[in-house]
Order: structure tokens, then sequence, then C-alpha cells
């Protein structure tokens, strides 16, 4: 007997099985985060991906592209999960005098978790071998946090120094989460965020100019060779 006989037979029509379109996709990236961080881009597959979610790795593809674009699309979801240089921590026009404090505070405070967030950071430790895994995230790194960090930072060399202020919180980071650093364990927080917000703000505030800093060594110099034409002459 067809479906559409017994619905007529019953006057029942069987209700349709819909598939929520929204919570299949964040199944996908959930199931995609957590295989990513256990195992890399190189370690992980869009079968693996999708059993975790509970889906064909035809749906997957369907949604995504690609396997690439999957993971592009799970960078942004990791990133987004921010908590040291928040979206209002580099809002336009915003107070430098406590930026180097919250961020070190923020820092400090996130190393203290036990139980640390899926927030992409082992994604990209386990990832960076693979030279396409390793642009995405130097792209989505660039446009999450460095130019509007940049874009912050008055005088020169802002975007050098944008990008020193993210190498000292990854590298806090592997050195105290990853590494297991015995020292930074044992430190006090207040002492380590105060020396943290130290270094922070030797990035904030502009370098001084090197043409300016010559100069009076130059004027120096030329008094110098003026009075010995003098004495010569």
């Amino acid at each position: 007997m067809h479906r559409g006989d017994s619905a007529k037979k019953t006057g029942v029509t069987p209700p349709k099985r819909q598939r929520n379109a929204i919570a299949t996709r964040q199944a996908i990236l959930e199931s995609a985060l957590i295989a990513f961080t256990r195992s890399g881009y190189n370690g992980v597959g869009v079968r693996e991906i999708a059993k975790g979610a509970g889906v064909t790795a035809m749906l997957v593809n369907r949604y995504f592209g690609s396997k690439e674009q999957l993971f592009a699309e799970v960078v942004e979801v990791a990133l987004a999960k921010r908590t040291i240089l928040t979206e209002e921590a580099t809002t336009p026009g915003r107070d430098l005098t406590t930026l180097s404090r919250d961020a070190a505070v923020a820092l400090v405070a996130r190393m203290t978790l036990e139980d640390q967030p899926l927030d992409g950071f082992l994604v990209m430790l386990r990832s960076i071998s693979n030279e396409r895994a390793a642009a995405i995230w130097r792209e989505k790194i660039e446009q999450t946090f460095e130019r509007p960090l940049a874009a912050l930072l008055p005088g020169a060399e802002a975007n050098e120094r944008a990008a020193l202020f993210q190498c000292l919180i990854a590298g806090f980071y592997l050195m105290r989460k990853v590494i297991g650093s015995k020292a930074l364990a044992a430190a006090d927080t207040a002492a380590l965020s105060r020396q943290l917000a130290a270094l922070f703000q030797v990035l904030i505030e502009p370098n001084p100019d090197p043409a300016a800093s010559r100069k009076p060594a130059a004027l120096c110099e030329e008094k110098q060779v003026t009075m010995r034409n003098s004495c010569a002459g």
C-alpha cells in the first residue's frame, strides 16, 4: 500500500519530516570545531565531521561547499568568542589608557579557568602545518584583531605594534595553558596582570621618532665641525 493510499483510507495526512536548516548547520559547525580541536585540519575528514553532527558527508558539502570553507567558518566561530581583545575593547575612540590593563586582566583571568572553552587556539596550533589552514588563520586574525587594534594606536608602525600585541597574547596562552609553565602557573595573578599590562602599554604608546632622536646629535656634530674649521682658519 502506498503512503497516499493509506492517507486516503484513514483520512489523516502523515506529518512531513522537515529538517531545521539552522539547527543542522549549527550541529555541523559544532562537530567540526570539536574535530578540528582534537585532530587539526589534516587529521579530520568530512565523513568524521558529518558523523559527529548526525548527517551525511553529502549534506556537509551541500551546506559548506568544501572542507576548506567549513574550516574557514569554524575559525570565524572560534574567533567570535572573544574575551580579551573584545569588540568593545577595539571600538574606535575608546580610552587607550585602560586598554593594556583590561587586556592583561582578561588574559590572566582566562588562563585561570579550569574548564577552557573551545576558543580556537588548539585548532590553530594543530592546523597551521597545513599551508591553506595557516593562510585562513592569518587572514582571520588580521581581520578580527590586528586591523581594528592598529586603527586605534597612535603614531607610526601601528600595524607592527598591533601584531606584536597579538603575539604577546598568543605566547602567554601557549606557555601558560599548553606548555604549562610552572613559573606562570604559580605567579600571583595581580602581579602577573601588572607585568603584562606594562608590556602591552609599551606597544600601545607610539614609538619615538628615530629622526627626531638623531637631530640633536647631528646638530652637535655640525657645531663641532664648524668649530674645528674656525680654529684651523
